[in-house]
Protein backbone atom coordinates (compact mmCIF):
# COMPACT_ATOMS: atom_id res chain seq x y z
CA UNK A 1 0.00 0.00 0.00
CA UNK A 2 1.76 3.34 -0.87
CA UNK A 3 0.77 6.27 1.89
CA UNK A 4 0.82 10.06 1.08
CA UNK A 5 0.03 13.18 2.74
CA UNK A 6 -2.52 13.66 0.09
CA UNK A 7 -4.02 12.37 -3.31
CA UNK A 8 -4.46 14.89 -6.27
CA UNK A 9 -6.79 13.53 -8.75
CA UNK A 10 -6.56 15.34 -11.64
CA UNK A 11 -3.25 16.72 -13.51
CA UNK A 12 -4.78 20.60 -14.85
CA UNK A 13 -3.20 24.04 -13.72
CA UNK A 14 -5.37 23.31 -10.06
CA UNK A 15 -3.43 19.65 -9.90
CA UNK A 16 -0.28 20.54 -10.53
CA UNK A 17 -0.43 23.68 -8.41
CA UNK A 18 -1.88 21.73 -5.57
CA UNK A 19 1.18 19.56 -5.81
CA UNK A 20 4.36 21.97 -6.62
CA UNK A 21 2.43 24.11 -2.57
CA UNK A 22 2.40 20.56 -1.19
CA UNK A 23 6.17 19.81 -2.54
CA UNK A 24 7.21 22.84 -1.50
CA UNK A 25 5.46 22.23 2.59
CA UNK A 26 7.67 19.19 2.43
CA UNK A 27 4.57 16.98 2.52
CA UNK A 28 4.56 13.59 0.05
CA UNK A 29 2.13 14.15 -2.85
CA UNK A 30 0.75 12.18 -5.64
CA UNK A 31 -0.93 13.26 -8.63
CA UNK A 32 -2.75 11.29 -11.25
CA UNK A 33 -2.85 12.20 -14.50
CA UNK A 34 -5.96 10.45 -15.92
CA UNK A 35 -5.46 12.27 -19.12
CA UNK A 36 -5.74 15.45 -21.85
CA UNK A 37 -6.75 18.35 -19.32
CA UNK A 38 -8.93 20.65 -20.79
CA UNK A 39 -6.52 23.05 -20.42
CA UNK A 40 -4.10 21.48 -23.45
CA UNK A 41 -6.59 22.66 -25.92
CA UNK A 42 -5.80 26.51 -25.66
CA UNK A 43 -3.77 26.95 -28.93
CA UNK A 44 -2.67 30.74 -26.88
CA UNK A 45 -3.01 32.01 -23.52
CA UNK A 46 -3.32 35.90 -23.33
CA UNK A 47 -4.87 36.41 -20.01
CA UNK A 48 -2.99 34.02 -17.91
CA UNK A 49 -1.00 35.75 -15.23
CA UNK A 50 2.83 36.09 -16.25
CA UNK A 51 2.87 35.53 -19.80
CA UNK A 52 2.07 39.00 -21.35
CA UNK A 53 3.29 37.41 -24.96
CA UNK A 54 0.98 34.33 -24.22
CA UNK A 55 1.91 30.39 -23.52
CA UNK A 56 0.12 27.27 -24.98
CA UNK A 57 -2.05 25.12 -22.92
CA UNK A 58 0.41 22.33 -23.30
CA UNK A 59 3.62 24.36 -22.56
CA UNK A 60 2.31 26.18 -19.75
CA UNK A 61 1.10 22.54 -18.34
CA UNK A 62 4.66 20.97 -19.43
CA UNK A 63 6.41 23.87 -16.92
CA UNK A 64 3.78 23.36 -13.97
CA UNK A 65 4.56 19.48 -14.25
CA UNK A 66 8.57 20.15 -13.81
CA UNK A 67 7.74 22.64 -11.11
CA UNK A 68 5.79 19.92 -8.92
CA UNK A 69 8.40 17.47 -9.88
CA UNK A 70 11.54 19.79 -8.72
CA UNK A 71 9.58 20.34 -5.43
CA UNK A 72 8.62 15.94 -5.03
CA UNK A 73 5.70 15.96 -6.50
CA UNK A 74 4.71 11.70 -7.75
CA UNK A 75 2.67 12.25 -11.47
CA UNK A 76 1.74 9.15 -12.47
CA UNK A 77 -0.93 8.23 -15.46
CA UNK A 78 -4.24 6.54 -14.14
CA UNK A 79 -7.59 7.01 -12.99
CA UNK A 80 -8.97 6.70 -9.39
CA UNK A 81 -11.32 3.83 -10.06
CA UNK A 82 -12.88 4.04 -6.84
CA UNK A 83 -12.53 6.29 -3.21
CA UNK A 84 -13.07 4.50 0.42
CA UNK A 85 -12.57 6.39 4.01
CA UNK A 86 -9.85 4.49 5.17
CA UNK A 87 -9.02 5.21 9.03
CA UNK A 88 -6.94 7.82 8.40
CA UNK A 89 -8.36 9.58 5.54
CA UNK A 90 -8.50 7.98 2.35
CA UNK A 91 -7.50 4.88 0.00
CA UNK A 92 -8.23 4.99 -3.54
CA UNK A 93 -8.02 2.00 -5.50
CA UNK A 94 -6.38 2.48 -8.67
CA UNK A 95 -5.12 0.93 -11.95
CA UNK A 96 -1.71 0.44 -10.54
CA UNK A 97 -2.83 -0.94 -7.18
CA UNK A 98 -4.28 0.84 -3.85
CA UNK A 99 -2.92 4.14 -2.17
CA UNK A 100 -3.79 5.78 1.14
CA UNK A 101 -3.43 9.59 2.10
CA UNK A 102 -4.77 11.37 4.87
CA UNK A 103 -6.45 14.21 2.66
CA UNK A 104 -7.99 14.25 -1.08
CA UNK A 105 -7.67 16.80 -3.67
CA UNK A 106 -9.93 16.57 -6.52
CA UNK A 107 -8.97 18.83 -9.46
CA UNK A 108 -10.41 16.92 -12.32
CA UNK A 109 -12.24 19.82 -14.10
CA UNK A 110 -15.04 19.76 -17.09
CA UNK A 111 -15.59 18.34 -20.51
CA UNK A 112 -17.01 20.86 -22.85
CA UNK A 113 -20.43 19.68 -24.65
CA UNK A 114 -19.22 19.52 -28.66
CA UNK A 115 -21.82 19.63 -31.38
CA UNK A 116 -20.96 17.28 -34.47
CA UNK A 117 -18.87 19.27 -36.83
CA UNK A 118 -16.35 18.11 -39.16
CA UNK A 119 -12.92 19.25 -38.07
CA UNK A 120 -14.52 20.78 -34.70
CA UNK A 121 -11.38 19.22 -32.34
CA UNK A 122 -8.53 20.52 -34.65
CA UNK A 123 -10.14 23.58 -35.41
CA UNK A 124 -10.40 24.29 -31.86
CA UNK A 125 -6.55 24.10 -31.66
CA UNK A 126 -5.91 26.54 -33.96
CA UNK A 127 -8.11 28.92 -32.03
CA UNK A 128 -10.98 29.45 -35.25
CA UNK A 129 -13.38 27.49 -32.85
CA UNK A 130 -13.28 28.93 -28.99
CA UNK A 131 -14.62 27.79 -25.49
CA UNK A 132 -14.27 30.73 -23.45
CA UNK A 133 -15.02 33.85 -24.16
CA UNK A 134 -13.06 35.77 -20.87
CA UNK A 135 -10.22 33.62 -21.75
CA UNK A 136 -9.98 35.52 -25.37
CA UNK A 137 -12.13 37.23 -26.50
CA UNK A 138 -9.93 40.23 -26.39
CA UNK A 139 -8.56 39.11 -29.41
CA UNK A 140 -11.72 38.74 -31.18
CA UNK A 141 -12.50 42.72 -31.09
CA UNK A 142 -14.46 44.08 -33.84
CA UNK A 143 -14.56 40.81 -35.61
CA UNK A 144 -17.34 38.67 -36.97
CA UNK A 145 -18.12 36.55 -33.84
CA UNK A 146 -20.41 33.92 -34.28
CA UNK A 147 -21.95 32.02 -31.07
CA UNK A 148 -23.23 28.36 -31.66
CA UNK A 149 -25.82 26.60 -28.82
CA UNK A 150 -28.81 25.19 -28.30
CA UNK A 151 -30.17 26.61 -25.07
CA UNK A 152 -30.30 30.44 -22.85
CA UNK A 153 -26.59 29.86 -22.93
CA UNK A 154 -25.60 30.73 -25.99
CA UNK A 155 -27.63 33.81 -26.11
CA UNK A 156 -26.02 34.57 -22.65
CA UNK A 157 -22.52 34.68 -24.23
CA UNK A 158 -23.18 36.30 -27.67
CA UNK A 159 -24.60 39.54 -25.56
CA UNK A 160 -21.10 39.15 -23.27
CA UNK A 161 -18.98 39.25 -26.31
CA UNK A 162 -21.00 42.91 -27.66
CA UNK A 163 -18.78 44.43 -25.58
CA UNK A 164 -15.77 43.32 -28.10
CA UNK A 165 -17.21 43.77 -31.53
CA UNK A 166 -20.67 44.87 -32.90
CA UNK A 167 -21.04 41.87 -35.49
CA UNK A 168 -22.13 39.00 -33.12
CA UNK A 169 -24.15 36.32 -35.04
CA UNK A 170 -26.26 33.83 -32.45
CA UNK A 171 -26.64 30.25 -34.33
CA UNK A 172 -29.28 28.54 -32.45
CA UNK A 173 -29.53 24.77 -33.18
CA UNK A 174 -32.32 24.25 -30.27
CA UNK A 175 -36.16 24.52 -30.45
CA UNK A 176 -36.45 27.12 -33.01
CA UNK A 177 -36.51 30.64 -31.73
CA UNK A 178 -39.75 32.74 -31.90
CA UNK A 179 -40.05 35.86 -33.52
CA UNK A 180 -40.58 37.65 -29.48
CA UNK A 181 -37.02 36.03 -29.23
CA UNK A 182 -35.39 36.93 -31.73
CA UNK A 183 -36.65 40.77 -31.10
CA UNK A 184 -35.35 40.65 -28.08
CA UNK A 185 -31.84 39.45 -29.47
CA UNK A 186 -31.87 42.19 -31.92
CA UNK A 187 -32.50 44.93 -29.66
CA UNK A 188 -29.43 43.92 -27.78
CA UNK A 189 -27.35 44.28 -31.06
CA UNK A 190 -27.39 40.36 -31.61
CA UNK A 191 -28.66 39.12 -35.09
CA UNK A 192 -30.22 35.15 -34.62
CA UNK A 193 -30.61 32.74 -36.98
CA UNK A 194 -32.07 29.14 -36.83
CA UNK A 195 -29.66 26.58 -37.54
CA UNK A 196 -28.94 22.80 -38.47
CA UNK A 197 -25.44 21.85 -37.41
CA UNK A 198 -24.78 20.18 -40.68
CA UNK A 199 -25.12 23.76 -42.01
CA UNK A 200 -21.45 24.66 -40.80
CA UNK A 201 -18.68 24.02 -41.84
CA UNK A 202 -14.77 24.74 -41.17
CA UNK A 203 -11.81 25.54 -43.13
CA UNK A 204 -8.29 26.53 -42.22
CA UNK A 205 -9.55 30.31 -41.36
CA UNK A 206 -12.86 30.98 -41.27
CA UNK A 207 -16.59 29.62 -40.34
CA UNK A 208 -19.09 28.96 -42.99
CA UNK A 209 -22.59 29.05 -42.51
CA UNK A 210 -24.61 27.90 -46.28
CA UNK A 211 -24.66 25.30 -48.78
CA UNK A 212 -21.15 25.40 -50.60
CA UNK A 213 -22.60 23.84 -53.64
CA UNK A 214 -25.10 26.70 -53.95
CA UNK A 215 -26.85 29.85 -52.93
CA UNK A 216 -26.13 32.23 -49.78
CA UNK A 217 -23.16 31.94 -47.62
CA UNK A 218 -21.99 33.77 -44.22
CA UNK A 219 -18.23 33.28 -43.33
CA UNK A 220 -17.29 34.49 -39.65
CA UNK A 221 -13.84 35.14 -38.01
CA UNK A 222 -14.56 32.80 -35.28
CA UNK A 223 -16.95 30.29 -33.65
CA UNK A 224 -17.55 30.10 -29.58
CA UNK A 225 -19.41 27.37 -28.50
CA UNK A 226 -22.33 27.84 -25.87
CA UNK A 227 -23.23 23.80 -24.99
CA UNK A 228 -22.15 24.05 -21.49
CA UNK A 229 -19.79 21.59 -19.71
CA UNK A 230 -19.60 18.33 -17.55
CA UNK A 231 -18.04 17.16 -14.41
CA UNK A 232 -14.94 15.05 -15.76
CA UNK A 233 -15.32 12.95 -12.94
CA UNK A 234 -18.00 11.82 -10.10
CA UNK A 235 -15.97 10.69 -7.39
CA UNK A 236 -17.10 13.21 -5.19
CA UNK A 237 -21.07 13.07 -6.01
CA UNK A 238 -21.22 9.80 -5.76
CA UNK A 239 -19.86 10.19 -2.03
CA UNK A 240 -22.75 12.54 -1.90
CA UNK A 241 -20.78 15.96 -1.25
CA UNK A 242 -23.02 19.12 -1.73
CA UNK A 243 -22.99 20.23 -4.94
CA UNK A 244 -25.24 23.03 -6.51
CA UNK A 245 -27.67 22.51 -9.56
CA UNK A 246 -25.34 22.37 -12.08
CA UNK A 247 -22.87 19.85 -10.31
CA UNK A 248 -20.38 22.30 -9.12
CA UNK A 249 -18.91 21.01 -5.64
CA UNK A 250 -19.83 23.26 -2.86
CA UNK A 251 -16.83 24.36 -0.89
CA UNK A 252 -15.84 26.06 2.10
CA UNK A 253 -13.57 28.94 2.54
CA UNK A 254 -10.02 26.71 2.77
CA UNK A 255 -11.87 24.81 -0.81
CA UNK A 256 -13.11 21.91 1.49
CA UNK A 257 -16.27 20.12 -0.27
CA UNK A 258 -18.98 19.20 2.08
CA UNK A 259 -17.20 15.35 3.10
CA UNK A 260 -14.12 16.12 5.84
CA UNK A 261 -10.40 15.75 4.91
CA UNK A 262 -11.82 16.25 0.76
CA UNK A 263 -10.80 19.34 -0.90
CA UNK A 264 -11.92 20.31 -4.79
CA UNK A 265 -10.26 23.08 -6.72
CA UNK A 266 -10.24 23.98 -10.36
CA UNK A 267 -13.76 24.07 -12.67
CA UNK A 268 -15.19 21.38 -10.91
CA UNK A 269 -16.01 24.15 -8.10
CA UNK A 270 -17.45 27.10 -9.84
CA UNK A 271 -18.48 28.39 -12.95
CA UNK A 272 -15.42 30.86 -13.48
CA UNK A 273 -13.66 28.32 -15.35
CA UNK A 274 -9.95 30.40 -15.21
CA UNK A 275 -6.53 29.11 -14.75
CA UNK A 276 -5.88 31.39 -12.71
CA UNK A 277 -8.95 30.83 -10.36
CA UNK A 278 -8.29 27.57 -10.47
CA UNK A 279 -4.58 27.64 -9.49
CA UNK A 280 -5.79 30.19 -6.30
CA UNK A 281 -8.31 27.43 -4.80
CA UNK A 282 -5.35 25.05 -5.56
CA UNK A 283 -3.08 26.94 -3.06
CA UNK A 284 -5.58 27.47 -1.09
CA UNK A 285 -6.56 24.17 -0.50
CA UNK A 286 -2.72 22.92 -0.21
CA UNK A 287 -1.93 24.99 2.61
CA UNK A 288 -5.07 23.89 4.79
CA UNK A 289 -3.94 20.66 4.22
CA UNK A 290 -0.54 21.49 5.37
CA UNK A 291 -1.45 23.18 8.15
CA UNK A 292 -4.13 20.38 9.17
CA UNK A 293 -1.21 17.82 8.80
CA UNK A 294 0.68 19.77 10.81
CA UNK A 295 -2.02 19.62 13.90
Amino acid sequence: METYDAIIVGAGPAGLTAAAYLGRFRRRALVLDGGVPRAAWIPESHNTPGFPEGVSGRELLERLSDQARRYGAKIRPGRAEAMERAREGFEFVLDGGPARASFALLATGIVDRKPDIEGLDQAILRGLVRVCPICDAYEAIDKAIAVIGDGDLGGREAAFLRTYSDRVTLLHCGDPFGPAKLRALREKGIEALNIATGALSLDETRVWLGDAAGGARRDFDCLYLAFGCDAADSLALKWGAAHDEDQNLIVNAHQQTSINGLYAAGDFVRGLNQIAVATAEAAIAATDIHNRLRA
